[in-house]
């Protein structure tokens, strides 16, 4: 499975490509005309439950550990091959805010619920 769909089953769960009165269920068993996942409600749920306190918010490091996920600078430099990074990624100051802006853009097309200020944030 890619980085980013570990991330996907992280936050929204496991999909269940199933059909059930001929509505497609989608994402975590939620019919497809349902309300959006609230991502931010959900890692911050998640990062309640954590000792470390983990600043997911605004790096993409951190966002990884929070799910559960490796976050070396390897399968960083796979997450941004796979979300289509085409900078120097030996700059990983650079590919990091990058990353963390589109896993929030990506888990946003795909039914989560992203505020506008996670989807857009730059270099702080």
């Amino acid at each position: 499975m890619s980085i980013f769909g570990q991330i996907m089953t992280a936050i929204f769960g496991e999909p269940e490509n199933t059909k059930q009165d001929n509505v497609t269920v989608t994402t975590a068993g939620q019919p497809a005309s349902s309300p959006t996942v609230d991502v931010e409600a959900i890692l911050s749920g998640m990062a309640e439950q954590k000792t470390e306190k983990l600043d997911w918010r605004h790096s993409i490091v951190d966002l990884m550990k929070l799910l559960g996920l490796d976050s070396d600078l390897s399968a960083r430099k796979q997450l941004a091959q796979e979300l289509g990074y085409n900078d120097d990624m030996n700059d990983s100051a650079k590919m990091n805010i990058w990353l963390h802006a589109q896993v929030m853009k990506k888990l946003a097309e795909n039914g989560g619920k992203v505020s506008d200020a996670l989807k857009n944030q730059q270099a702080a």
